[in-house]
């Protein structure tokens, strides 16, 4: 999930209107130096977004055909196909039909393409991604606290594994359970929140399952990914660890402090497990499971993502809830939380096949971002 930061990385600011209009109505650089490099550097402003929400919702009308990536048969980045003519989905009486603006990138969506878990999987064609941020346009009857004009965010499929969407986020519309989905926090753009549903859902419920709690101490292996660079915020802020310790190659050892690591370990020059430190717990996103025990205190426990699992190690699949994001969107809009959009992106609509190479990879730092969606 690393992937290594130069001293100095620039990267575009787009308006979110790029995907409704022909011309910007603005662009600028950002330049940030090593010395800059902390969580906020990361971030992807976005001080136009909510006139994408006015555009979204000028017109009422939902047109019966959209863009979307989409595969027929399984395997690598190459049996994706972007498709003009794909049917925009039909929405249930309990879900919300949302105008994606941005969509984020998954491991699983890989294995998922790669047929990992072709026996569970929902029928082909399908289009790929869990992660949306956008504007909700078309409500259904059931449809109790959302309206049209909304912007929200979500992770698509309530089971990961068993049955998920079979239009999912990388479209121009997608269709969602109400309670899959929570109001995008006020002072985050729409490629930031749609970078948090499936990893933050996951960073929490593993804490949970794990009875994480105030005093504690844990190790997060891959402390800059995804999900790792939200557990080191979450068991800092909100769970209140007494201690964070986490791995990343070299040139990200800073940004595991500005997240709130107490301890950075440098995974190319030492073995955790050999540290005199002990933890309660040990979040291992990176598949190290036989490793990740031996850091661990007596009676401590290991959570792992990935890879087998030794005891007290345990696995899980979350299950996808909105009100997670309801319960997180206070520390979110605090500032507590912050989201971490890799700085090759955010990748444009036509670029998914690149933005899978570089996810799969390994070495993307937080999410890999698609951005912004026509």
């Amino acid at each position: 999930m690393d992937s290594i930061l130069s001293s100095s990385t620039t990267f575009q600011l787009r308006n979110p209107l790029l995907s409704l209009h022909q011309t910007p109505l603005f662009s600028s650089k950002i330049t940030i130096s090593k010395s800059q490099r902390t969580l906020s550097s990361l971030r992807i402003s976005a001080a136009s977004q909510s006139a994408a929400t006015s555009a979204a919702t000028a017109s009422s009308i939902v047109p019966s055909e959209m863009k979307a990536w989409s595969y027929s048969e399984y395997g690598g980045v190459d049996v994706l196909k972007l498709d003009n003519n794909v049917a925009v989905p039909e929405i249930k009486e309990d879900q919300v039909l949302v105008k994606v603006v941005a969509a984020a990138l998954n491991p699983v969506d890989s294995k998922r393409r790669a047929g990992k878990f072709k026996a569970t999987d929902s029928p082909l064609p399908t289009v790929p991604g869990y992660d949306v941020a956008g504007v909700v346009v078309k409500v259904g009857k059931e449809v109790k606290d959302l309206k049209e004009g909304d912007e929200v965010y979500a992770d698509v499929s309530e089971n990961t594994l068993e049955g998920p969407k079979q239009f999912g986020s990388l479209g121009e519309y997608t269709a969602v359970e109400e309670k899959l989905v929570a109001l995008k926090p006020k002072n985050i753009g729409f490629a930031e929140a749609a970078s948090l549903p499936l990893a933050l859902e996951t960073a929490y419920e593993g804490l949970e399952r794990a009875a994480f709690s105030q005093g504690k101490s844990i190790l997060v292996l891959g402390g800059a990914g995804g999900v790792g660079s939200l557990v080191i915020q979450l068991a800092k802020q909100v769970f209140g660890a007494s201690k964070v310790a986490a791995t990343a190659s070299t040139p990200k050892l800073d940004l595991l402090t500005s997240l709130g690591a107490d301890l950075p370990i440098d995974y190319t020059k030492q073995n955790f497990e050999d540290l005199p430190d002990k933890f309660d717990l040990v979040f291992d996103t990176v598949g190290q499971g036989d490793r990740a025990v031996k850091a661990l205190k007596e009676g401590g426990s290991a959570v792992v993502l990935t890879g087998p699992a030794e005891p007290p190690g345990f696995r899980f699949v979350i299950t996808s809830t909105g009100e997670t994001l309801k319960k997180l969107n206070p520390y979110l809009e605090s500032g507590k939380l912050k989201a971490i959009v890799d700085p090759k992106g955010p990748f444009p609509f036509d670029k998914v096949h690149e933005a899978f190479s570089y996810l799969e990879t390994g070495r993307a730092t937080g999410k890999v971002v698609i951005y912004p969606i026509p």
